[in-house]
């Protein structure tokens, strides 16, 4: 393969990815935002802040663990001119999202309350039940967004979404601005006046994209089969098979990030609150990264489905390129700017010189970070999900948390311990999850 071609890949690339990265960004900046506006009223409503979104992330990796199988069914379709089976998958995953969003609505509203069991602070669960019940509700639209998102996704229509993400984010900024601080006539909610501001934008958005798939006259050939009579629990089932290992592989991915969370509360509400400035920002990096991995999801299933499987192959590893030079450059601005950007959150100085210890750890797991998830991305484009959640479990569950453990509560590192843990097992998910693409990949090529 030569560099002409490898630019080409590089170009297709880039146009499918740099709209999905922005509107990646716009599921965690709403939390970003949030944690910017709620540090403002003090370091207990940013630990409460910490407390609630990492719980509400494990609900909803899970939602978008499923809506993802979505997109590499319709994409192998779309090359296959399968225009019956895709309107088929648009109606099926649209219903099978929205049953699960009610589902996990109602799980996460009647479990918040045990959330007390974590052994965290008692003031910072007061605050954070109330506000986590209402993004457990902001799931429902979410996962109606993403249902029409994931499909048109999968035909490389990538800029919409983009677009309502950020006019979203920009609404959900300006309601936090009212609602959190008590502006035109309303009460200061704090915290709480967060949570319904990111319900509010997500309603938004769930109708903007909904609009454009079923109004939109591109999309027109694939509205026809949108009638209850064509449900089918077979293509729902499908859908599900692929989409729940995704789901338990992010699950054992974030949730990993949450448990330590949790291990950081042991120790108090400063830490908990410096390590929510880390991991926004680390977030940050991850959610564009993930942009990457969802243009190699769409790419390598498009061309696994035209049979190209060389194309398909240099289509994974030059996304596995592009997702590392990005995070090299992430992890540079965060050793510039370690100090500063925790002053943007909260003026606590205790709170900041942890914060800024953090992030310089958060720099090094970068690389690692980026090509872990674009490896996931490029193995689910193969519809291979089975193995990748087995190596999360092992990289996070069985190594990271054990070690960042020992290392804060036994060695007394404290929480820069638990953050060298997620080092480890985000570089060990990256080299194996590297090693599966290229042996799959170059098995299918040999055909």
């Amino acid at each position: 393969m030569n560099l002409s071609e490898y630019k080409d890949h590089f170009s297709r690339n880039f146009t499918l990815a740099y709209p999905v990265v922005l509107s990646q960004l716009g599921h965690i900046l709403v939390s970003v935002f949030d944690s910017l506006m709620v540090g403002q009223t003090g370091t207990t409503p940013l630990a409460a802040a910490s407390l609630g979104n990492s719980i509400f992330t494990i609900t909803m990796v899970f939602g978008l663990g499923v809506s993802y199988s979505i997109t590499p069914l319709i994409a192998a379709a779309d090359g296959r001119r399968n225009y019956t089976r895709i309107s088929l998958l648009l109606l099926n995953g649209l219903v099978s999202n929205v049953l699960l969003g009610i589902l996990l609505f109602i799980a996460g509203y009647f479990l918040s309350p045990y959330i007390t069991i974590l052994n965290q602070p008692t003031d910072v669960v007061e605050l954070a039940i109330p506000y986590i019940n209402v993004l457990f509700l902001s799931m429902v639209p979410l996962m109606i967004f993403q249902a029409f998102r994931q499909f048109a996704e999968g035909l490389s229509f990538t800029k919409q979404a983009m677009y309502i993400s950020i006019l979203a984010n920009a609404l959900n900024v300006l309601l936090n601005y009212i609602l959190i601080f008590g502006k035109l006539g309303f009460e200061p909610m704090g915290l709480l006046g967060a949570g319904w501001a990111t319900l509010i934008s997500r309603v938004v958005m769930a109708l903007a994209m909904a609009a454009w798939v079923l109004y939109a006259k591109r999309f027109e050939i694939f509205r026809r089969f949108l009638r209850l009579r064509h449900l089918s629990f077979v293509h729902m089932y499908r859908m599900f098979r692929l989409g729940l290992p995704i789901s338990l592989q992010m699950i054992f991915e974030m949730g990993a990030f949450s448990f330590s969370a949790v291990m950081i509360g042991w120790l108090g509400a400063t830490e908990l609150a410096a390590h929510q400035i880390a991991i926004n920002v680390a977030s940050v990096t991850y959610m564009m990264a993930s942009g990457i991995a969802a243009a190699a999801t769409i790419r390598v299933s498009n061309q696994k489905g035209l049979g190209n499987y060389s194309a398909m192959r240099i289509a994974g590893f030059s996304n596995l390129a592009m997702g590392t030079l990005f995070m090299l450059g992430s992890a540079l601005l965060m050793v510039l700017l370690n100090r500063f950007i925790p002053m943007l959150y909260i003026d606590d100085p205790e709170v900041i010189q942890i914060a800024s210890g953090l992030l310089i750890i958060a720099a090094l797991f970068q690389i690692s970070d980026g090509v872990q998830v674009v490896g996931l991305g490029a193995l689910r484009g193969l519809e291979d999900v089975r193995i990748p959640g087995l190596i999360s479990l092992l990289a996070y569950w069985v190594v990271g948390l054990p070690v960042g453990y020992v290392l804060c509560f036994k060695a007394g590192f404290g929480v820069n311990g638990i953050w060298m843990g997620l080092l480890i097992g985000l570089s060990i998910a990256a080299i194996l999850l590297t090693i599966r693409f290229k042996a799959l990949s170059a098995r299918l090529a040999l055909r």
